[in-house]
């Protein structure tokens, strides 16, 4: 496994981040998909607040507790549930920030989070208020620094002009090339990093049958995943073609990838020491399926 440095902070992460969103309930099992995960040199685990009500961070927790500052922790804030859980409100209130930290901590029985991230955000909000609390949280020392998990040019760029945060979590792969013409290389100007997440397009790229995707059809995703297993052949595998293709940009620091059996965990890591993509086959991939931009929050 590799390590990257994560924009101007100190955290050194790897290549590879555990997305642990797609945790379940079982504590076991959960706790040896993890341990597999450190053994294998993984090191970044990504959860939030509001994942399974709590649950993830708790199980996430408990998991990580006796090895806590060998790893980084990484969580979200700003999504409220309702108290019927039939949906989320939208917080970015310092208010909210300060309050939900405390709740984060305890969850996940630490007295600090490495990285803590503003889980979403519009052009409307408070962001100097957003990002006072954040600063706040660092001077207090419960968290070493933050970021924002943000898919929205129009938001990424104020949090580059106006705060000191590290990275921007974000979607990007081949089938949502969207950060390239918008924001990766104003981030990588800025020394800013790009944790990589939705690489595998909820494994469309790999062995899901093909299905629409953001505006593509069917069977432009179904020419997409073709191309994919075209070029692993016996070199790679198509989990780690197209993981790959998300690292051809210098931008990307980790790709976050949402893991839910061994199987899966020994395919992915195996993925930084499969050869690299050349320019012919990152052509043929970019060619396979037409390039879309972001029509709003430009």
């Amino acid at each position: 496994m590799n390590y990257r440095q994560l924009g101007k902070s100190k955290l050194h992460v790897s290549d590879i981040g555990f997305g642990c969103m797609s945790l379940g309930k079982d504590q076991e099992a959960n706790q040896h998909l993890i341990h597999s995960a450190i053994e294998s040199g993984i090191n970044f685990f990504d959860t939030a607040d509001i994942y399974d009500k709590g649950f993830n961070e708790i199980t996430l927790g408990k998991i990580l507790k006796e090895k806590r500052h060998q790893l980084i922790i990484a969580t979200k804030v700003g999504n409220v549930l309702k108290p019927d859980g039939s949906s989320l409100d939208w917080n970015p209130t310092k208010e909210h920030i300060l309050s939900a930290i405390d709740q984060s901590l305890q969850r996940l029985q630490t007295d600090y989070i490495d990285l803590y991230q503003l889980h979403g955000g519009t052009i409307a909000d408070p962001m100097d208020e957003t990002i006072e609390a954040f600063e706040i949280l660092l001077q207090k020392g419960k968290i070493r620094y933050y970021g924002i998990s943000s898919i929205r040019p129009n938001v990424i760029r104020e949090y580059v002009r106006r705060s000191t945060m590290v990275s921007v979590m974000m979607q990007y792969g081949l089938l949502d090339r969207r950060p390239a013409e918008s924001c990766l290389d104003l981030l990588h100007q800025n020394n800013i990093g790009v944790l990589a997440r939705g690489s595998l397009a909820r494994g469309l790229l790999v062995n899901k049958p093909a299905t629409s995707f953001l505006n593509y059809t069917e069977e432009q995703v179904k020419d997409a995943a073709v191309a994919v297993g075209s070029i692993s052949r016996q070199q790679r595998t198509a989990s780690q073609t197209a993981i790959r293709f998300a690292f051809a940009h210098p931008a990307i620091t980790s790709a976050v990838v949402g893991l839910r059996t061994a199987e899966q965990l020994e395919d992915v890591i195996r993925t930084m020491d499969s050869p690299m993509l050349n320019n012919e086959e990152l052509e043929i991939l970019s060619e396979s399926i037409p390039v879309i931009f972001y029509e709003q929050h430009r």
